[in-house]
């Protein structure tokens, strides 16, 4: 099985504070995203990601978070399975150091 590209949370904070535009998607459980969220991730949970797939882009990268990065993982795979340019954060928000932002 092919390698899914990986990045870390550091490299993500970096890349944020660059004023980088780049498409986060979480897909953690609604109990666990009301922790806090990297900012500007778009919450859309591991189950309905299969549902969701119009609202990707085969010409955009996704960077995937979850809690420990396990069902990001598989959620890279299942996309990148299907042509999608993905990209999963490694260690998930147990590792995230950075700013969190709060859905209400």
């Amino acid at each position: 099985m092919e390698q899914i590209p990986t990045i870390t949370p550091e490299e993500l904070q970096k890349k944020l504070e660059a004023g980088e535009k780049l498409e986060l998607v979480d897909v953690r459980e609604d109990e666990e995203v009301v922790f806090g969220m990297v900012p500007g991730a778009t919450h859309i949970r591991m189950g309905d990601i299969p549902a969701k797939l119009d609202y990707f882009d085969k010409n955009k990268e996704y960077i995937f978070i979850c809690r420990s990065s396990g069902r990001s993982g598989n959620v890279c795979n299942y996309l990148h399975d299907q042509g999608y340019k993905v990209r999963n954060m490694v260690g998930g928000m147990l590792a995230w150091t950075g700013e969190t932002e709060y859905t209400e």
